[in-house]
């Protein structure tokens, strides 16, 4: 299995900001409270594109942000919310969150949607605000801030077109020929002991997964040789490139023995399309034999195409058949499930206490912090709302214990307060 990664990093956007505003018109001389709640931030998606292979986008781009929603308006009209970014990425992704590595996901469906980051919701305007004993509150809220998250993706990579063959029918140079891909290649059995992958690119920006499976010999479906690890590895593959050695002792015997092998782990796998490859053109005795095995090839109702991977005759023309017949192949089928996204369970009202080295006091808590964040400290209303909110959570009579005293400096996010008595 290849494995590609890369880490990035997602900021939701900010909820736009509540507005106080009275209603105004004409011979209406005490308007009340029409201030508009600001809209939604921006969330951040994921979401799984089967025509994606690789994590190559992500190499140049690894910082996302969403925008903020717009701030609320007169006659309670709420501010537009911003669009979602969606992320599109291939099947078979796993994202973990930085630092720890926890699994958040793992996208293997087509379609498939996980939601990153939640984008802050609007600040309430200031009609929200008024009660029978004020009736015009000059009191509204800053949008929430967007969450934000560090995150690595991982790549399970499954192949599109698996290599099969006997050992040295030239699998690996083949994959080296047509990819970027370095496999061990060694004139003896069992050179690859494990798959390789390589990405080949074709017209465009068209790429096709390219699996070198480790040669198959008699009893491999019952486990013998390298076995059921990487028959496997077949089984991910949806089109197969069958390399025979044109210039080996008995070619079409090493043929029918590998597809035998393939039908006795997984029938479903002859029924796989199959291009055959007859390799090691270069050679004179392949070159001798080629017509006769066309036409036997033919009459078993296989295509073939004489190839040299040592050469790169014919290489290219294999290549675009077999992604040929990936094309016309149905897509996959979409499951619809829901994603398990594993969130530690915590208290929002839960807090701590902390003294910094230059004796202030530096208080921390999801819901504390957040209700500074959409806080307007330039309004006293909503100043004394927070000090309400600090002595419903029991942060106040904390901060007294732990000896927080008059004219002491708390810190609360990015926000500095001084403490009265």
């Amino acid at each position: 299995m290849f494995l590609d990664e890369a880490d990035i990093s997602v900021h939701a956007g900010r909820g736009g900001n509540g507005m106080v505003h009275f209603h105004r018109e004409k011979y209406v001389t005490h308007g009340g409270p029409d201030g508009g709640d600001g809209g939604r931030g921006g969330s951040i998606y994921l979401q799984v594109d089967r025509k994606l292979n690789t994590l190559y986008r992500f190499r140049n781009v690894r910082k996302f942000l969403a925008k903020d929603g717009a701030k609320g308006d007169t006659n309670n009209m709420t501010g537009r919310s911003a669009e979602d970014i969606v992320i599109s990425v291939p099947p078979g992704t796993m994202v973990r969150e930085l630092p720890g590595g926890k699994l958040l996901g793992d996208l293997t469906q087509d379609g498939q949607r996980m939601l990153l980051v939640r984008g802050g919701r609007g600040g309430r305007g200031n009609q929200h605000f008024a009660t029978s004993s004020n009736q015009a509150p000059s009191v509204a809220e800053k949008g929430a801030p967007g969450e934000e998250k560090n995150l690595r993706l991982e790549l399970k990579l499954i192949a599109d077109i698996g290599l099969v063959g006997a050992p040295n029918a030239g699998k690996s140079t083949f994959l080296a020929s047509v990819t970027a891909a370095k496999p061990k290649i060694a004139p003896y059995p069992f050179t690859t002991t494990e798959p390789n992958l390589g990405v080949a690119a074709l017209d465009g920006f068209e790429t096709v997964v390219l699996a070198d499976i480790p040669g198959l010999i008699e009893g491999a479906h019952a486990g013998t040789g390298l076995g059921f690890d990487f028959l496997r590895h077949i089984q991910r593959t949806r089109v197969l490139i069958h390399l025979i050695d044109g210039a080996g002792a008995d070619p079409l015997a090493d043929f029918s023995q590998v597809n035998t092998e393939l039908a006795l782990f997984d029938p479903d796998l002859r029924l796989k399309p199959q291009v055959v490859a007859v390799n090691k053109m270069d050679q004179p005795e392949a070159m001798e034999r080629w017509s006769a095995l066309q036409s036997e090839l033919k009459k078993r109702g296989y295509e073939a195409f004489a190839v040299s991977a040592l050469t790169r005759r014919g290489t290219r023309e294999i290549l675009y058949r077999a992604a040929q017949l990936l094309r016309e192949l149905p897509p996959a089928p979409i499951v619809e499930q829901e994603l398990p996204v594993y969130r530690a369970v915590e208290d929002p009202s839960a807090f701590t206490i902390e003294r910094e080295a230059d004796g202030a006091w530096r208080l921390k808590g999801k819901r504390i912090e957040r209700a500074a964040e959409m806080t307007y400290w330039e309004l006293d209303e909503a100043v004394a709302r927070f000090q309400r909110i600090l002595e419903l959570v029991g942060a106040y009579r904390a901060l007294q214990e732990a000896g927080a005293r008059q004219g002491d400096i708390v810190r609360i996010g990015k926000h500095e307060l001084e403490w009265k008595d």
